[in-house]
């Protein structure tokens, strides 16, 4: 089953988030093994970059924890690879330009595909400059999936949802990731917005912590990304999985 269409099933699904290395690789391979087999619609794991232009203070602080501790890209991939072995839900790897460019574009897609991945979010990719890279993704059989927010124009957003091949990603807040006490105004305008520019699936991300605001997102997004929430449990010390099962609840 394709990413888009496992996300087109009926009712909203679950997209956690894990940063790849946080605390370390080995809980990351096992908190990520459990959580796909929760009943999520996939995993979105994040390479770690030491300028994470899109992160909030929660994931950036994981992803400093991650390259302290010696995460590699190359890491990373093997992780992905566990994971993706359980057969349960698609991973998505989320990574900025820089740590595909150093590790080389073709090489990236290459064990990315080889890895498992399903599909590659890289945020600081103007789709106006994206034509190269996401050419090279998708030559690997993987997909692209591009972002757009409240102050996209009309004509950015069609861009978006053209580029993109898993799902267009709807970024819900006017800002980085990081748990916020409520969704913004016009989340359900925007969602509509962009549906009616495409046949994909849409997610909403960014700002999403509660099982209050995911039930807010039934009806209007295929897919609820959530982020900072779940890596606070494991700053915490604490098991994701109860928190998982909470937000999967009110997807329903």
């Amino acid at each position: 089953m394709t990413l888009a269409a496992r996300l087109k099933q009926d009712g909203l699904s679950l997209i956690p988030y894990l940063m790849a290395g946080h605390p370390d690789l080995d809980t990351t391979r096992e908190v990520g093994r459990k959580l796909v087999n929760t009943g999520i619609a996939a995993i979105e794991l994040g390479i770690p970059y030491s300028d994470p232009l899109a992160d909030g203070p929660v994931i950036q602080r994981a992803g400093q924890r991650a390259l302290d501790a010696g995460t590699t890209t190359e890491g990373c991939l093997e992780v992905a690879a566990d994971i993706a072995a359980e057969q349960a839900a698609p991973v998505i790897l989320m990574t900025y330009v820089n740590p595909v460019l150093a590790y080389g574009p073709e090489r990236f897609a290459r064990d990315a595909a080889e890895a498992g991945v399903a599909g590659v979010i890289i945020p600081d990719v103007p789709v106006e400059e994206s034509a190269d890279i996401a050419r090279t993704i998708t030559a690997a059989g993987l997909d692209t999936v591009f972002l757009v927010a409240p102050t996209s124009p009309d004509e950015r957003i069609v861009a978006a949802a053209t580029a993109s091949t898993g799902f267009v990603y709807c970024v819900t807040v006017t800002g980085i990731t990081g748990s916020r006490s409520a969704l913004h105004p016009d989340v359900h305008g925007l969602l509509a917005k962009v549906r009616s520019h495409t046949d994909l699936p849409v997610a909403a991300g960014f700002g999403i912590s509660s099982a209050e605001q995911v039930s807010l997102l039934r009806e209007h997004a295929d897919a609820a990304i959530v982020g900072s929430a779940i890596v606070n449990e494991l700053d915490a010390g604490r098991d994701p999985g109860p928190l998982v099962r909470e937000l999967l609840s009110a997807c329903k």
